[in-house]
């Protein structure tokens, strides 16, 4: 059960998207190697303010390449890299995972499932209108979010496209993602 890497991605400096790499580097406990969101604590801007000691959650955040193609059918135009994420795949069904799965990148570089990312306002400011096909409702009524997940580094280790993903669940009861 798997799939593969499409497109890695990082940037040194804040700003919504990444540029596509031919690799980066998954450093334990970090996150990725030059990134502006690596580090053991909270890297996120909203985040710092409210408690810049709390752990970083969002060390990697990965995307589902599928979504790409169904905005695209709404009119939208993304591209890997383009809403943020340094990791984008194929054939996985990231927003169903558990929290606690831990996906195998390559080789050697492990990451565990932390929960969904909060899209934000600046989805909108990229394209407008994009943040109402990235945030949906559920058929409860509840707020279903499209725009990735995001997971912490438990083994380092280069990735790249074409690297294959393997998917291992927690044992024991699985727990829906949420938000962090």
């Amino acid at each position: 059960m798997g799939g593969m890497i499409s497109a890695v991605s990082s940037n040194g400096t804040y700003s919504f998207s990444k540029p596509n790499r031919e690799s980066i580097t998954l450093l334990e406990g970090f996150g990725v190697e030059g990134d502006v969101h690596g580090g053991a604590t909270v890297k996120h801007r909203f985040r710092m303010k409210k408690d810049p000691s709390q752990p970083n959650l969002r060390q990697v955040h990965l995307i589902h390449e599928e979504l790409f193609e169904e905005v695209r059918q709404a009119g939208f135009e993304v591209a890997a890299g383009q809403l943020g994420e340094n990791v984008t795949t194929r054939g996985i069904d990231l927003l169903s995972l558990p929290r606690g799965t831990r996906l195998r990148l390559g080789d050697t570089a492990v990451v565990e499932v932390t929960g969904l990312r909060n899209p934000c306002a600046q989805i909108d400011g990229f394209q407008k209108g994009l943040m109402k096909q990235v945030v949906g409702r559920a058929e409860d009524g509840r707020p279903r979010f499209r725009s990735g997940i995001m997971s912490i580094v438990v083994t380092g280790g280069e990735i790249r496209p074409g690297d294959a993903v393997e998917i291992n669940l927690p044992s024991g009861p699985h727990e829906p993602l949420d938000i962090v």
